[in-house]
């Protein structure tokens, strides 16, 4: 899926595997098609692998951009390849699950540096049910992920994660976007628990200390109550969201783009 790339291109490779969950596949697949048309657009190449193993110092070494697209690498040498990577000015744009881990799931919270420095949100709190629109609110207007976005602006239908611990106070931690209070009450249930009325909730979130944006959308809208498993929203199409997504890709490919310390 690589888009040739200018000379003064960037290379970015997303990690997927697409299994299990159909909101996850159907947003993997919707992402595979959207990624390559943008880099078109903006001329860098956009590659994607599920073959998890290639996360090791000699493939990363030729990319720019690294994107999970839904989880995270499991074996220790993975993980390992992938902290050396962003310790050594490596780049990272995470979506929706690759943040999730939850004790005695098959994403169990077992690596702290990711949850807990690298993303600082921790393990999986709760989510919204079903997946719906949210309004959201910029946080920080003056990062370049923000650029020439509204105030508020309604995102695409999601499954939306609340988290362990509260960003707001992690000091290295730039909230981006937040789930503004117009959107109350988020989730339809049926649960009551899955339907938020009141809170904090971020959504798109940077660590000043690594180059890196975690956005909480993927997660499509899918028709299970009648079995069909067709598509009933897509997570590209929304061009305010698109934007901000653009912004993160340019801003972390950016040289110029620096971790704080």
């Amino acid at each position: 899926m690589a888009q040739k790339p200018s000379k003064s291109g960037f290379k970015v490779i997303a990690f997927y595997t697409a299994k299990n969950d159909q909101a996850h596949i159907s947003y993997v697949h919707e992402a595979n098609q959207w990624f390559p048309e943008i880099a078109a657009k903006y001329h860098f190449s956009y590659d994607s692998t599920s073959n998890w193993n290639n996360m090791n110092a000699e493939f990363l070494s030729t990319y720019q951009v690294v994107i999970f697209l839904d989880t995270r690498p499991e074996s220790q040498a993975q993980r390992m390849a992938f902290e050396s990577y962003m310790k050594n000015g490596g780049a990272w744009l995470g979506f929706h699950f690759s943040a999730f881990a939850l004790a005695k799931s098959s994403y169990p919270d077992n690596w702290n540096w990711y949850h807990n420095e690298f993303l600082g949100s921790g393990s999986y709190g709760s989510n919204t049910w079903r997946p719906t629109s949210a309004v959201l609110r910029v946080e920080d207007s003056k990062h370049p992920v923000t650029k020439q976005l509204p105030k508020t602006f309604r995102a695409s239908p999601n499954e939306w994660y609340r988290w362990q611990n509260d960003l707001r106070k992690n000091s290295d931690i730039d909230i981006l976007l937040a789930i503004d209070s117009s959107s109350f009450p988020l989730g339809t249930g049926p649960k009551a628990y899955e339907i938020w009325h009141s809170g904090y909730y971020p959504v798109v979130w940077s660590n000043k200390k690594y180059k890196m944006v975690y956005v909480n959308m993927g997660h499509n809208d899918i028709d299970y109550e009648h079995k069909t498993n067709q598509d009933l929203s897509h997570t590209f199409d929304n061009d305010i969201q698109n934007k901000m997504i653009i912004n993160s890709i340019l801003w972390l490919a950016d040289p110029k783009t620096k971790k704080s310390n």
